[in-house]
């Protein structure tokens, strides 16, 4: 599966030049020279696995775009570009969740490997298709298919199938599932995982040889049956 980068960089020619390198590096890369245009995409489903973005732009800076993006999107990876001399403050990008940080203009080899340490860190490898059982998992297009039909799946529940088929087999822990998808554990974001588990037991309802079960007080134990 593709890495799908979004590109906020207001400099016409080095944006064009990055994301045309990136995209010859074969990541799919959505660029915005307005960063308004992308916090209108925030309420959406927003389809893309980590960000790249300049600190210095005209309408909304770099800080206070991660800081939006973060507030909607929780754990998303995000990559700051720095002008060559130009002194920021370290610690408020780390504490905003920056990934990291390269200067530009930037070595195009060293920001690849910066990319794919982060995704490396923050995103398990996965192929493009997914047998489980009698469906068919299309991790690029977010559709779960069955000979009864398809379902668009949204991110989170495409997230939280992933995560369960990570540790297919084993007991999960409902603190782990709502600490690394959540990002946080209260009385509110537990209900809302038992809705989305409850949603994706409907979507495998037509093969009773997957399994989703509910361990009272533990968490989950799931058999997927993978091929």
């Amino acid at each position: 599966m593709k890495t799908k980068i979004l590109l906020a960089e207001d400099d016409p020619d080095f944006g064009l030049i990055l994301k045309q390198y990136l995209e010859l590096e074969d990541f799919e890369v959505s660029w915005f020279q307005n960063p308004e245009d992308i916090v209108r995409l925030l309420p959406t489903d927003f389809p893309f696995h980590m960000g790249i973005l300049d600190i210095m732009m005209p309408s909304i800076d770099g800080f206070s775009l991660a800081k939006m993006i973060l507030k909607e999107k929780k754990n998303f990876p995000l990559l700051f570009l720095t002008a060559k001399n130009q002194k920021i403050d370290r610690l408020m990008g780390l504490k905003i969740g920056a990934d990291d940080y390269i200067a530009k203009p930037c070595d195009p080899e060293e920001l690849v490997l910066r990319i794919k340490n982060i995704i490396k860190r923050t995103r398990p490898s996965y192929s493009p298709q997914i047998k489980i059982g009698e469906y068919s998992l299309d991790t690029e297009k977010l559709l779960l298919s069955h000979h009864s039909g398809n379902i668009r799946l949204t991110i989170r529940e495409q997230e939280l199938l992933l995560y369960l088929l990570h540790h297919n087999g084993t007991m999960i822990k409902r603190d782990d599932i709502l600490d690394t998808l959540w990002e946080t554990n209260d009385y509110f974001t537990g209900r809302s995982l038992d809705v989305f588990i409850s949603r994706l037991r409907k979507y495998f309802i037509n093969d009773p040889a997957i399994k989703i079960q509910s361990l009272r007080g533990i968490g989950f134990e799931v058999d997927f049956p993978v091929t």
